[in-house]
């Protein structure tokens, strides 16, 4: 039976950016396990990232943060662009979908980048030699697919009785299973055994 591994997520959130290895680990001891990523667009502009949340995630992950970034924290954060690029790659070129996530979190978090105009993110594409339409570089909204994707969220959410993100699940034999991502995040290797456990 097929199993799939949902990661609802924000590419500018930093607990979403702590459990991202959690993920890349799961696809690499699964690699037949199908990967949707699902990101929510929760940072729209107006929200904003305190210290202390960095030092929880800190404290519980082994992510790192650079200066630049954490000079920036009083800064607006807006993962619209991110949102619409990631959907659009996340249907259109799913094998790439993960590394370009990772390579977003990575300019975010530990370069400082806010990925909120097409020249902030355009060496990323060039690096995955993706070629993504106009409208997947829109700042301003949310472009339908992100909009459609978001009411998928919304749906899955109302499901597992949680809007909190970052969520991971996996549908295995016609469960849903939400899995305990906090135990994981300072030692994302053990989530596999418990993917394993679930798996059986």
């Amino acid at each position: 039976m097929s199993s799939e591994l949902f990661f609802i997520y924000d590419s500018h959130c930093p607990w979403s950016y702590a459990a991202t290895p959690l993920v890349k680990n799961i696809i690499n001891a699964f690699p037949d396990m199908r990967l949707r990523l699902m990101h929510n667009a929760y940072y729209d502009g107006e929200n904003h990232v305190n210290l202390s949340s960095i030092n929880a995630v800190k404290d519980l992950s082994k992510v790192n943060f650079g200066q630049n970034y954490l000079d920036s924290l009083t800064d607006s954060k807006d993962s619209t662009l991110a949102a619409n690029l990631l959907t659009w790659v996340q249907h259109k070129s799913n094998k790439h979908a993960l590394s370009l996530l990772i390579a977003m979190q990575k300019a975010h978090f530990e370069e400082g980048n806010p990925l909120t105009d097409k020249d902030e993110v355009q060496y990323l594409i060039d690096e995955l030699k993706l070629s993504p339409p106009a409208k997947a570089l829109k700042i301003e909204k949310l472009t339908k697919d992100a909009e459609f994707a978001f009411h998928d969220i919304t749906e899955l959410q109302e499901v597992i009785g949680t809007n909190a993100i970052p969520a991971l699940l996996i549908a295995h034999n016609e469960k849903l299973i939400l899995l305990n991502h906090n135990l994981y995040l300072e030692n994302p290797d053990k989530i596999v055994e418990a993917v394993e456990a679930e798996l059986v």
